[in-house]
């Protein structure tokens, strides 16, 4: 049940219902309270959410639970990290990085909190609320971008304002009547803003001497100012620029080839996109795509493997990373063999699952579970071998050694899990040690395995018969007999089975014996159905007030057939 709820959760997470995710992970810790990966969950869903109080507190409780798991300090140092927190967010994620060194989740969790530690405190209320705009050189490189600020940089004047301005967000109030600032300040923050029309001269000094010098003078048509050239691109990031934008045609020429199955065509493009930027790792993920295609699975691997040492060292996306995981994974579950090729397939799902929980990879995680379980089991299977372990069970169970009968019939099973004898053999020696439930089990699927097999009834008819469900062990023993209708333990069976039911309908069973048997029978669906029913409520009262009525329901099979349930269980008493 947990599983489940922990399934759902995970399954909400992926999709971006973190509300949901939050629900189901709860659900799950309240069936498995002490299972540390259920709160690491639920603290990356508050954290989602940014409920960062709920994320520490889950955090906290993870670490508490598993000390040694080093996800939990990385959930640890983001809620830390949430709340504002970077002096414990930063110890939390080395001490993650002590458990586990390689971390690239601690590393790059350390390495944005340390960072975010020596940012300067936010300004004073009253400042520029557009501080953050003009800090760094992403600055120049939007207003480099951009055509109209290009060609202002190359006015002294205009690069003094900037500059000071960078220095000081709060004197952008001054040059606010400056159009060239205010043309700026739309290329930063990307929108178009208002500004003075084309042509408009920029604000002249407003000294008193410049004024009666403009009073006293005509006015002159303007002069056109000259074009500004723009701003030259550095040699190497034009050339940067063209590269990528190459391996870009190259990628694109590449999936063109793979979908018409051309892959050998499609490597070349990939190769040739590689070479061209190596910064991009969705070339070599899908380069490894078309191997996986080819089945050239080793050299699949190869750049699966590449393509995630490289997107960690460039810290790409988690999804990239995931993708590439999940191919190496099909890759090795394509080469796998017997049950042991499965296991580093296995490994490496779970790895993507935790860059990145994709519902696809987690069906081929659970595909590759199954085939390594049911491959197992072929390599396991011996028929000889098992009846050899039966024997050998045979023997401690008439030394009446039931534990030691049991470890052997349950390796038999393991080595031909399709054998009735092994499930009837160990059934008695459960209902021997009175482990009920798991010899009823074992009755079942000897039963289930060879409906012919009169043992298996006496199994479950003697289990059942010690659990006092007289009337369903009866049934069993009457459903044997018809297989086998001359078999001895059968009719035994049906004979204690109508003892016991009569005493109860005679009433010669103790007081403590027949609430034990009410409240028993009390529990199951069935009994509580036919007392539920209106119409056997009503046959129930015709029996006690109306003789005449009750003789014509004696003659209905089914109405019988559950009063016949209600005596066995001690319910009612027919005098």
């Amino acid at each position: 049940m947990a599983e489940e709820a922990k399934a759902k959760g995970n399954a909400a997470f992926s999709s971006g219902d973190f509300s949901a995710a939050v629900r189901h992970f709860s659900d799950a810790i309240a069936l498995a309270p002490t299972n540390h990966v259920l709160y690491s969950n639920r603290s990356a869903a508050y954290a989602s959410l940014q409920q960062y109080s709920e994320a520490l507190a889950d955090a906290k409780k993870t670490v508490e639970l598993k000390p040694d798991w080093s996800k939990g300090y990385s959930r640890l140092g983001a809620a830390h990290q949430g709340l504002g927190h970077l002096d414990d967010a930063v110890s939390a994620y080395k001490k993650g990085l002590e458990i586990d060194p390689n971390n690239q989740a601690l590393k790059s969790g350390l390495a944005d909190a340390q960072a975010a530690a020596s940012r300067p405190p936010p300004p004073p209320m009253g400042s520029s609320p557009f501080g953050d705009t003009f800090q760094g050189p992403e600055m120049w490189t939007k207003l480099t971008a951009d055509p109209t600020t290009r060609a202002y940089l190359q006015q002294p004047d205009f690069l003094k304002m900037m500059q000071d301005i960078q220095r000081n967000p709060n004197n952008l109030n001054i040059y606010l009547k400056d159009p060239r600032v205010m043309q700026a300040l739309g290329v930063l923050l990307n929108v178009k803003l208002r500004t003075a029309p084309e042509g408009a001269d920029f604000p002249e000094s407003s000294s008193p001497e410049r004024k009666r010098r403009a009073e006293s003078e005509p006015a002159k048509e303007p002069e056109p100012e000259p074009e500004p050239e723009p701003m030259e691109i550095g040699g190497e990031e034009k050339e940067a620029k063209e590269r990528k934008a190459k391996a870009q045609k190259e990628k694109e020429a590449g999936n063109a080839a793979y979908k018409k199955k051309d892959f050998e065509t499609a490597i070349q493009h990939y190769t040739k996109a590689i070479e061209l930027d190596d910064e991009d790792i969705s070339f070599i993920t899908n380069r490894a795509a078309v191997y996986l295609e080819m089945g050239q699975y080793e050299e699949c691997i190869k750049d699966c493997d590449k393509a995630v040492e490289r997107g960690r060292e460039l810290r790409s996306d988690y999804k990239m990373v995931a993708r590439a995981l999940t191919r190496k994974g099909t890759a090795l579950v394509k080469m796998a063999k017997c049950s042991k090729d499965y296991e580093p397939a296995i490994e490496t799902f779970q790895k993507a699952l935790t860059e990145h929980r994709n519902p696809d990879t987690l069906k081929k995680l659970n595909e590759a579970e199954k085939a390594k379980k049911d491959l197992e089991q072929q390599e396991y299977f011996d028929p000889k071998l098992a009846d050899e372990e039966r024997e050998k069970g045979n023997e401690y169970f008439k030394q009446q050694k039931y534990p030691e009968a049991i470890k052997h019939y349950t390796e038999s099973l393991r080595r031909n899990p399709n054998d009735p004898k092994a499930y009837s053999n160990r059934a008695a020696c459960y209902t021997k040690l009175g482990a009920l439930p798991e010899g009823l089990k074992d009755a079942e699927k000897c039963i289930e395995l060879d409906p012919t097999f009169s043992k298996g009834y006496t199994r479950k008819g003697a289990v059942q018969f010690f659990m006092k469900e007289y009337d369903k062990a009866l049934e069993t023993y009457q459903e044997g007999l018809k297989h086998d209708p001359s078999n001895q333990e059968l009719l035994d069976g049906v004979r204690r089975c109508i003892e016991q039911i009569n005493k109860a309908s005679r009433g010669e069973i103790s007081p403590e014996e027949l609430k034990e048997r009410q409240a028993k029978a009390m529990q199951d669906p069935e009994i509580q159905n036919i007392l539920s029913d209106p119409v056997m409520r009503q046959v129930l009262i015709d029996f006690q007030e109306n003789p005449k009525a009750a003789q014509e329901h004696t003659k209905n099979p089914q109405v019988m057939n559950k009063i016949q349930k209600l005596v066995s269980a001690g319910i009612v008493q027919l005098r």
